[in-house]
């Protein structure tokens, strides 16, 4: 008897019950003609189709992030194209590693890969970066997501990834545009970095991944805490933990679609229409009701990202 396949196939549309008021996704990745296959190799849905199923569970605003360079044009035409998804952009810890010519194996174990676009030197990137951000100031709503990943790179890419980091991290300021903030396995210097370069008036950290120094640390700097689908995890106590000493006023909620879905359905590909479970469990963890969550997150959305034309329908 052979093995039962794995279902990777996309979440039911109705899959999570419609939202007590409105939310905002402040960190997803809507597919570009330009992405390679969804994870778990389910046939893909469009982006204006995830939007429509968003919309119809009460998530209004998507930011999507586009911090791959061919992606950034893409993303920018979803933005116009799309009422309600603005952009975040940004080059990838892991992109600027490649763009800076650097081949290391990282403790993933994985040989790093590489296309074409990763030829263009990571200087002229982060330049080229700066000039379509400043072009488009009406659909870019944030620099991100840009950080640190010692997941994936050995100390030369880590050399890499905080030059690029500290580029984008001037170029927030110089802007006054939030900063989206990527960490995984490198809360210490993140934190670092940041306070030696003064980070921009509002940074966030996306999809919280660090124990209780790390939200301290954002808790004592007025950093914001984007909360993702890990939170939902029975394995994840200690990130519950975390998150429960967050000032309710620094907590966000995202997706980081179409990765990391709530507990229900991990093994699928992540949307919007699905950042309800993990809205409900911060409700839980936070004692409040689910009305007065939503209320809290929209406010705390507003006053980062700004305000533009919900999908609504």
């Amino acid at each position: 008897m052979s093995p039962r396949r794995a279902d990777r196939s996309w979440p039911p549309a109705d899959a999570v019950e419609p939202l007590a008021l409105p939310v905002t996704d402040n960190h997803a990745h809507l597919p570009v003609p330009s992405d390679a296959s969804v994870p778990g190799g389910s046939e893909p849905l469009r982006a204006d189709e995830l939007v429509d199923r968003a919309r119809a569970v009460g998530v209004t605003r998507i930011i999507t992030s586009a911090c791959e360079v061919p992606s950034w044009e893409s993303s920018l035409s979803l933005a116009r194209d799309l009422a309600g998804v603005r952009v975040a952009l940004a080059v990838h810890p892991n992109e600027a590693v490649a763009h800076a010519g650097v081949r290391e194996v990282g403790p993933d174990g994985l040989e790093p890969r590489t296309s074409v676009h990763h030829d263009e030197p990571l200087d002229d990137v982060l330049a080229r970066l700066e000039r379509v951000v400043r072009d488009h100031r009406d659909l870019v709503v944030a620099i991100g997501e840009t950080g640190l990943d010692y997941f994936r790179t050995g100390p030369r890419g880590a050399q890499a990834q905080k030059e690029a980091f500290r580029a984008h991290v001037a170029l927030a300021k110089d802007l006054d545009l939030p900063l989206q903030v990527h960490d995984r396995d490198a809360h210490e210097d993140c934190v670092s970095l940041l306070l030696a370069d003064g980070p921009p008036r509002r940074t966030v950290f996306h999809c919280f991944s660090g124990g209780t120094p790390l939200a301290a640390a954002c808790a004592d700097n007025g950093w914001y805490v984007s909360v993702a689908g890990p939170v939902t995890y029975p394995s994840n106590g200690w990130l519950r933990e975390a998150l429960a000493t967050v000032p309710a006023e620094l907590l966000l909620v995202e997706t980081d679609a179409p990765y990391l879905p709530p507990r229900q359905w991990r093994g699928r590909p992540n949307a919007s229409y699905l950042i309800g479970a993990t809205v409900r469990c911060l409700a839980e963890l936070r004692g409040g009701d689910e009305q007065r969550t939503c209320q809290r997150l929209q406010d705390t959305t507003r006053l980062v990202y700004g305000t533009w034309p919900e999908a609504v329908g």
